[in-house]
């Protein structure tokens, strides 16, 4: 069975956590975006298992963008690095005070290294696309999916691992889903808002995946992740930032918007996936695919698009192939459900309508015992006044029937939003002729 040790706190592991962390014992990578990292055995054993080498973290985004071919190996040893030097800031400014240790080090570093490997095939295509069409209301989750491949990990290699320091791991992975177990205030709570942050969306996760993805994709990016992490302290249990660090917080949630915009649900990458998950929906049958998603040992092995109004967000309900079918005019071609595919973005700051920056606690300087949030008046009014956009995407799923589409999909935005389409297609090539020569 498992290489759980006792779980009391008190008591230690095999091996010495103090010792597991000196660099002496560590393996050293050089990573392209954080420059030198260390490696911790244990943190090493999880990693021999080569889960998340075969993943690419973009999924198919490298069709469109080449250099996009890094893996969630890549970003999940950046946020395990992350999160080790975040805890080590805490540690070295507040480490008395806030009672941290080498445990709580190694920990925290698990979390970071382990958060992402229950992610399926193509990354979150398998979760968001398909999983919903092979399985009426699935609610299955690469998190939840992510603790069960945790437990199974430690058992099938015979990991020495103390089991409160994977019970804690797995809590901190859940952080940020609905399904988070309730936080005792004896265990440090500011330390599960680290790698997935549910209380305001500030997290190491985001600090390794914002500046890999655009390096990956060659889009500038302006947010400096490690000014935070030089100036955050603790106040009443949780993580604080500086008042005067109000606009690079914004930037990092803007330009993770604009990743969203324009990379992870660029039109042409969005077709690619509708393309995938029909053969993945066809290969179910045979492959029984969806059947082992509760099972670690298997799971193991543009037509137009059209922003909705922001006066009609509240109300927004999901554009469905059907009803741009029922908006076709009479006469010319019939339309088919099966011939159209439809994909509804929302693009947020994390936190829908509402500015993420409203849940996040501020400090005026480091002999105030106070925080406070500052409201969007106090800052800029360059500030965007909205914060979600939501997108309608259509795709033709035959050539001929392009046009027809087109139509029917500018029908359906008059009706329902009194609204023509502005161009936001993709024009379509003109078709090549090749001469031959003998």
């Amino acid at each position: 069975m498992g290489a759980y040790c006792n779980g009391d706190v008190s008591l230690r592991p095999s091996y010495d956590v103090a010792s597991n962390q000196d660099p002496r014992f560590c393996k050293h990578v050089h990573d392209n975006v954080h420059g030198n990292i260390y490696l911790d055995p244990l943190s090493l054993k999880f990693m021999d298992t080569e889960q998340l080498r075969e993943l690419k973290q973009l999924g198919f985004t490298h069709m469109v963008y080449p250099g996009a071919v890094h893996s969630r190996f890549e970003h999940s040893v950046g946020v395990y690095w992350l999160a080790g030097q975040c805890v080590e800031k805490l540690k070295t400014y507040q480490g008395l005070e806030l009672g941290i240790d080498r445990f709580d080090i190694q920990t925290v570093k698990l979390a970071g290294l382990l958060h992402d490997v229950g992610h399926g095939p193509f990354s979150h295509l398998f979760e968001r696309e398909f999983l919903p069409q092979v399985i009426s209301g699935s609610n299955w989750s690469h998190e939840e999916m992510s603790v069960n491949m945790v437990d199974y990990i430690v058992d099938e290699h015979h990991i020495d691992v103390d089991s409160q320091m994977i019970r804690r791991v797995k809590e901190m992975v859940l952080a940020s889903t609905e399904s988070a177990p309730a936080r005792s205030s004896s265990e440090k709570s500011f330390l599960y808002d680290i790698v997935a942050n549910g209380r305001n969306g500030i997290d190491v996760d985001k600090f390794d995946y914002i500046p890999r993805d655009c390096r990956a994709c060659g889009l500038g990016c302006n947010f400096e992740f490690q000014r935070l992490l030089e100036t955050m302290r603790v106040l009443d249990d949780e993580i604080c930032y500086r008042a005067k660090d109000y606009l690079t917080i914004h930037k990092m949630f803007a330009t993770r918007a604009d990743l969203y915009r324009t990379v992870y649900t660029h039109p042409k990458v969005k077709a690619i996936e509708l393309m995938v998950v029909d053969a993945l929906v066809h290969a179910n049958s045979y492959l029984e695919i969806a059947s082992h998603i509760h099972n670690p040992s298997e799971y193991w092995k543009f037509c137009n698009e059209y922003p909705v109004p922001k006066d009609m967000l509240d109300n927004f309900k999901k554009v469905t192939a059907q009803d741009i079918v029922c908006s076709q005019k009479s006469g010319g071609v019939t339309l088919k459900e099966e011939d159209v595919a439809v994909c509804n973005v929302k693009i947020d700051l994390t936190r829908g309508k509402h500015n993420p920056l409203e849940s996040i606690h501020f400090f005026k300087d480091y002999e105030s015992e106070e925080k406070f949030t500052i409201p969007d008046d106090r800052i800029s009014h360059l500030l965007p006044t909205s914060y979600q956009d939501m997108i309608v995407k259509v795709y033709s799923k035959k050539p001929e029937l392009v046009e027809a589409i087109s139509e029917a999909f500018e029908n359906f935005q008059l009706k329902t939003y009194g609204i023509k389409a502005q161009a936001h297609s993709t024009p379509q090539k003109k078709k090549r002729r090749y001469n031959s020569f003998i």
